[in-house]
Formats: C-alpha cells, sequence, structure tokens
C-alpha cells in the first residue's frame, strides 16, 4: 500500500485542483499529461465523456464557478500505485448551485500520477 504522506497528498490534491481551474483545465498539454490513455469520465450529467472528447474541450476558455478548496476533500490508498480521491464539487452558474460527489481514480506510471476515471453523482 502507497504510504500516504503530507507531500503526496498535496500534490493529489493540487492535480485534482488543477482541473477546476481554467488555467490548466483548458492547456491542452497539461490535459494530455493528466489523462491517462485509457482515461474516461461519467458526468454528473449520467453522460459518458471520453479522453479525446475532454482534450478536445481543452482548447475553451473562460472561468470555471467553483468552490474552491475543495469540500470532503479524502485519498484512500488503493495499492502501490493507486488512490481514489473523492470530494464534493459545487458550480454556481446562474446563481443556481450544483452539487455533486466526486471520484477520482489516480494511479503512478513513470513517476507520473495520471487520472484513470472520474465520476460525478448529483447530489441535493
Amino acid at each position: 500500500m502507497i504510504a500516504l504522506t503530507e507531500e503526496l497528498k498535496e500534490q493529489l490534491y493540487r492535480l485534482e485542483e488543477d482541473l477546476w481551474r481554467a488555467e490548466t483545465r483548458y492547456n491542452r498539454a497539461e490535459m494530455d499529461k493528466c489523462f491517462a490513455p485509457d482515461f474516461f469520465e461519467f458526468g454528473r450529467s449520467g453522460r459518458t465523456y471520453t479522453r479525446d472528447e475532454l482534450l478536445r474541450a481543452a482548447g475553451e476558455t473562460g472561468e470555471i464557478p467553483v468552490r474552491l478548496p475543495l469540500p470532503n476533500f479524502k485519498i484512500t490508498a488503493i495499492d502501490e500505485n493507486s488512490v481514489l480521491v473523492t470530494y464534493l464539487s459545487e458550480l454556481t452558474r446562474h446563481g443556481t448551485t450544483e452539487r455533486a460527489n466526486r471520484a477520482s481514480l489516480w494511479t503512478k506510471t513513470n513517476d507520473q500520477w495520471q487520472l484513470r476515471f472520474n465520476q460525478g453523482t448529483p447530489c441535493p
């Protein structure tokens, strides 16, 4: 089991938070490094997103109206090279806040963490 040191926890938090920051989320090169080759996502909407779809969206611009720091952030070690990150996302658009429980599976390959899977489940 991987040791969840404070340094590793901070690194994983930064990686997850970068997905919610426009300067990294809309940077195709950054997202290309971030997403594992077999990455996919079950979005809050229920839609499935592929790696290629999200990389195409990396060319967008604009603000991401998310609450930071990410609430209820937890990291669970899965094995020597995998962790499960969970948290609550809160996005406010047009006066309405959308909340979702999030789960991300990160794996370490060649000394680099990559996102393999993400799911957003709506919550009231």
